[in-house]
């Protein structure tokens, strides 16, 4: 077979997995250069097959001189859609921790449009936060380039890459179904983009534990803001200054409960007392803050994605096949919304 330099065709990835009759995962440890093996049940003889296909082929793996060389690069790569956000910054907390004893230097990119990015810059690893359904495609080509991905979203499938699963919906109602043992005037703080009829999970759970519940949900105890903090923080203090306020918000983001506990400190409300607060996201912040925020979210979440992406961008521990991560959700009572007894129901 000819190289790519005489046929004028870049060879991909799954080019050399079909020549070795192996998979593209295969060819992908095989050529990371992260260890000297073929990686995890990949026997020596496989893994000399599979250089050697690359070899016919003219295969390189996207990356630069010294990169080729070593097949490292000691850099991973965080797409974060809002860097503001608590979430986002657990995650960069967390694999700056576990990266810098490894030697390994994480980069942030602030920028959803990771795709034009990840086509140019090369890192052993890649975290991608939010995957647009025109982005999907990617992902796959990226990842028989060569590309080490792991992916947070709830729809993507595996394909050759690492797909972290947490699913928010029944986390959520739980949310909303701890502030319903003492609250009936219960607002929802959330994203315009994410509420109404055609709205997201994380508000759905809210419309449907209310509807269940036999609570009429009113239009005025849903504060619809911009995704920003600032937006945030600016609805919960509409939604906290009307005369019957809520005694309770939902807060479809930690971020958001955050800009409400503010919003409510503010207006000379005792947050936990006066009205209670929850989060979405188990965020490191909103367990830190004072009063500490109550939420839902995975346990050990953040800790065990940086285990997972360095483990990916070094070698070490050997990693398994790419495939799905589920991470079930919990519920985190603290100080913004503890739990309600009979006699502290605030109606």
């Amino acid at each position: 077979m000819a190289k790519a330099s005489s046929t004028g065709v870049r060879p991909t990835i799954r080019m050399v997995a079909e020549l070795a009759g192996v998979s593209t995962a295969t060819v992908s440890y095989v050529l990371s250069g992260r260890r000297g093996d073929g990686g995890p049940g990949v026997s020596d003889p496989t893994a000399e097959k599979v250089k050697a296909a690359a070899e016919r082929l003219g295969y390189r793996p996207n990356q630069a001189a010294r990169a080729i060389r070593t097949g490292r690069t000691n850099t991973v790569i965080l797409s974060l859609t809002m860097l503001s956000d608590p979430w986002s910054l657990s995650v960069i907390e967390a694999v700056q921790k576990a990266a810098v004893p490894l030697g390994v230097t994480p980069m942030i990119l602030g920028d959803a449009d990771w795709v034009k990015v990840l086509g140019t810059h090369n890192a052993d690893a890649v975290f991608v936060d939010a995957v647009r359904p025109d982005q999907r495609e990617a992902l796959r080509k990226l990842a028989e380039h060569g590309t080490t991905l792991v992916v947070f979203d709830e729809e993507v499938q595996a394909d050759g890459f690492d797909v972290i699963r947490s699913i928010a919906g029944p986390g959520c109602r739980m949310a909303v179904e701890h502030l319903l043992h003492g609250h009936r005037r219960i607002a929802c703080l959330t994203p315009a983009t994410a509420a109404g009829t055609s709205g997201g999970t994380r508000y759905r759970a809210y419309s449907d534990a209310l509807a269940a519940a036999k609570i009429q949900e009113r239009d005025d105890y849903v504060g619809l803001f911009d995704g920003t903090s600032a937006g945030a923080y600016a609805a919960a203090t509409r939604l906290l200054s009307l005369p019957d306020r809520p005694t309770a918000i939902y807060a479809t983001t930690d971020y958001a409960a955050v800009s409400a506990i503010n919003a409510a400190q503010r207006l000379g409300l005792a947050v936990g007392t006066d009205v209670d607060i929850i989060g979405v996201g188990n965020t490191v912040e909103g367990e830190r803050m004072s009063p500490s925020l109550s939420t839902v979210g995975p346990v050990d979440f953040f800790d065990k994605l940086a285990r997972l992406l360095l483990r990916r961008a070094t070698g070490h521990p050997a990693p398994e096949s790419p495939g799905v991560l589920d991470f079930p959700w919990h519920l985190f009572v603290r100080e913004s919304a503890p739990h309600r007894s009979a006699a502290t129901k605030l109606y």
